[in-house]
């Protein structure tokens, strides 16, 4: 086997091993434009998205538990 494909089937095999994949649809237009949004703030297209997750995320996360401390007084 090549070392191309070596490596190929390498960072393939590491990938399957420790990430999970999502699939993201988007309306026409719109990956282009994150792309560029993402880019202008320096970051990658997956950077940008997992950035945007994770702050949803926390601050949900954080509204979810300043609504439950307010019930509770």
């Amino acid at each position: 086997m090549p070392d191309k494909a070596k490596s190929t089937d390498y960072k393939r095999k590491f990938n399957s091993e420790n990430y999970d994949r999502i699939e993201l649809t988007v309306k026409k237009g719109k990956k282009d434009m994150l792309k560029k949004h993402a880019a202008d703030c320096g970051e990658t297209l997956n950077g940008f998205i997992n950035r945007a997750i994770t702050e949803t995320v926390e601050r949900d996360e954080a509204a979810l538990l300043s609504s439950e401390n307010t019930e509770n007084k």
